[in-house]
């Protein structure tokens, strides 16, 4: 496993493995995990050299958090690094009323929006106490899209919360030393560009926009990001899946069925890796790390069999033809790094 670093403004630097462990699954997103499922699964990961871990109060209500936390807690803090969000938190309510939208057999909380300097400092707290660890290595905004709220005038309302409240309780943290590094977990580029231009972050969880199948970012974002040393950890890698199954009956993309366009398009590119003999997850693993500013890919998984796939998936051998034909096929940016 290698590992790449994560500038920050502050005296700390963090190193990530290059493929981190996405906590989501691990909410019972889609399906419920056993808590014996659950630790084997952190537990592969931990063995197969994964160092960097993400997760959020939204993934399985705390429930993620509580399970990251019971793997974690009793490891040298220096022997991992963490990640979790703010811009929720999370209420008891009743049976019932948990709104859980793609999480199954949640913990009986809602969320709450919330990007107040109050709301974030609240959120970071419950998030220690689920987590059990003092310490966060990188804290987010969560959600501040348009994928999440609906609208552009709703997203921008959000940023202009976060920005005038939460981030500056955010600064604070990191200015204590209780975190390390901030950013925001987002599903659209754009959004953090704009951040780019309204504050000071380290880095950016972008979800399933710098991918095999989409490249927009090239053009504006990922250039910004490589001037000012604003690192990317890419969620998302198989684009919810499509890249990993492939254009099949039922294939998922963005947590949906697929549209047609999109299914001619990995169609397509699944002609070029059975051409050279490669697989489409290891294409879409290994790519997006070709680029000098993402440090870190964060596949989920829901078993340890998954976690050892994953591993042997993005260390699978690639031939540069292959690369070259995808760009050919005008299947890939032109300008796309591919090594």
């Amino acid at each position: 496993m290698q590992f790449h670093e994560l500038k920050t403004s502050g005296p700390r630097k963090l190193k990530l493995s290059e493929m981190g462990f996405g906590g989501a699954p691990l909410g019972n997103m889609h399906r419920a995990l056993s808590e014996e499922e659950a630790q084997a699964t952190l537990q592969a990961a931990l063995d197969s050299g994964v160092t960097y871990f993400d997760t959020a109060p939204l993934y399985g209500h705390g429930l993620s958090e509580m399970r990251f936390g019971e793997a974690l807690r009793s490891l040298p803090r220096e022997s991992y690094q963490l990640s979790t969000k703010i811009g929720r938190y999370l209420e008891p309510c009743a049976p019932g009323d948990e709104d859980a939208g793609i999480f199954v057999d949640v913990p009986h909380f809602k969320p709450v929006y919330d990007y107040s300097y109050d709301g974030v400092m609240r959120s970071y707290e419950d998030s220690l106490k689920r987590l059990g660890i003092d310490t966060i290595d990188i804290l987010y905004i969560h959600d501040v899209d348009i994928w999440t709220h609906g609208s552009k005038e709703a997203s921008d309302r959000r940023i202009e919360e976060v920005m005038s409240g939460g981030y500056k309780a955010m600064e604070t943290l990191k200015a204590s030393g209780d975190v390390t590094a901030i950013g925001a977990g987002v599903n659209e580029w754009e959004v953090c560009q704009r951040l780019t231009e309204l504050g000071d972050f380290d880095g950016f969880l972008l979800a399933g926009r710098y991918t095999l199948l989409e490249q927009e970012a090239l053009n504006s974002f990922l250039p910004i990001c490589e001037e000012q040393n604003i690192g990317i950890i890419l969620g998302g890698p198989y684009n919810s899946g499509i890249l990993a199954t492939g254009a099949i009956e039922g294939a998922i993309y963005n947590y949906h069925p697929a549209p047609p366009e999109i299914l001619e398009r990995v169609a397509a590119i699944g002609r070029v890796c059975d051409a050279h003999s490669v697989s489409m997850a290891s294409a879409a693993l290994q790519f997006p790390l070709a680029h000098p500013a993402v440090v870190s890919v964060i596949p989920g998984a829901i078993s340890s069999d998954e976690v050892t796939r994953n591993i042997a998936t993005l260390e699978a051998k690639i031939p540069s033809a292959f690369w070259d034909d995808l760009k050919s096929e005008k299947l890939l940016h032109p300008d796309a790094p591919t090594a």
